[in-house]
């Protein structure tokens, strides 16, 4: 499969490169600093998510793509105009799949409790929530066949198993009412709906 990924320098996007080029998808791994991004096996190109010019060139050809984009920290509703970009670069560029590395702060906790809105949700990260929580109404109106994959409450570097537990807007926890996983297991999830689609125009999530 062919397959465009933006945002392929970062923690996740990173991984999720690996995680294509192990299973032996063509991909073309998009950032501004296309140096950062690591050879491994993927055609690094340099690219801009908030400009659609930019998506539909990086694009063309593409099977599906995949977006890892990460908004800076101080500016993080720069996600929601992104994701307008690419969803407008992608239908000049005919490109149908996309799916999406969300965030976890629109998972439920309860019923009509999102994890963002809960009392304990740490202040500094409320704005990145609250912004990737913006962009499912973006996709929803759409005509994209998106998948948005929320990642557990704590995700970072770690090992591959691909023992990871998938759920649909419910936040997952285990036992210990603890949510996490490794953005290796993360990846294979994302690339496990890429190869066999199961949550199109869906929100879902993984943890352990």
């Amino acid at each position: 499969m062919k397959v465009t990924l933006f945002g392929a320098s970062g923690m996740i996007g990173s991984r999720i490169l690996q995680e294509l080029v192990r299973r032996g998808h063509t991909v073309t791994a998009v950032a501004r600093n296309p140096e950062k991004i690591a050879a491994t096996g993927g055609t690094a190109v340099q690219g801009d998510i908030t400009d659609e010019a930019s998506v539909a060139a990086a694009a063309k050809g593409a099977d599906s793509v995949v977006s890892a984009y990460a908004a800076p920290f101080e500016n993080p509703g720069l996600v929601v105009a992104a994701t307008k970009a690419l969803l407008s670069g992608l239908k000049q560029a005919g490109v149908k799949r996309l799916i999406v590395v969300g965030g976890a702060g629109s998972l439920e906790v309860a019923p009509r409790l999102q994890l963002v809105d809960t009392p304990d949700f740490p202040e500094a990260w409320k704005g990145v929530a609250l912004a990737h929580r913006d962009v499912l109404p973006v996709l929803r109106a759409s005509d994209t066949e998106w998948s948005y994959l929320s990642p557990a409450a704590f995700i970072q570097p770690g090992e591959r198993t691909g023992k990871a537990r998938l759920g649909g807007r419910q936040l997952v926890t285990d036992a210990k009412g603890e949510s996490c996983i490794s953005a290796e297991d993360y990846a294979v999830v994302l690339v496990d709906e890429l190869e066999r689609p199961q949550h199109v125009r869906q929100q879902f999530t993984a943890a352990y």
